[in-house]
């Protein structure tokens, strides 16, 4: 299955990371390895993560507060957000 994220969900991967490794060094690479992973199992078992709606699902990470927002479409896998949990639980809504 190919993996695609928008552009919006790469520029949320993109200020995780930096938020991260801000933190700490070597933290933002452990997150971007996280979502890799996340990503990884959802390409896996696409079904099986929370249902936010019809066409939309959340896999939670297991480390890190993020949930990646996606959606299958035919043979694609469509990351709409990497979403911080805390953030406005909603934001992402007007990219799909």
């Amino acid at each position: 299955m190919k993996v695609r994220f928008l552009s919006c969900a790469e520029d949320d991967l993109d200020h995780a990371i930096d938020f991260y490794e801000g933190k700490e060094v070597g933290l933002g690479l452990r997150f971007l390895s996280e979502v890799r992973d996340s990503v990884g199992r959802i390409v896996l078992y696409p079904d099986a993560w929370q249902r936010l709606s019809e066409n939309t699902h959340r896999c939670r990470t297991k480390v890190f507060p993020y949930g990646i927002i996606y959606q299958i479409k035919k043979e694609e896998l469509l990351i709409v957000a990497v979403a911080a949990l805390h953030r406005e639980p909603d934001y992402w809504k007007d990219r799909v």
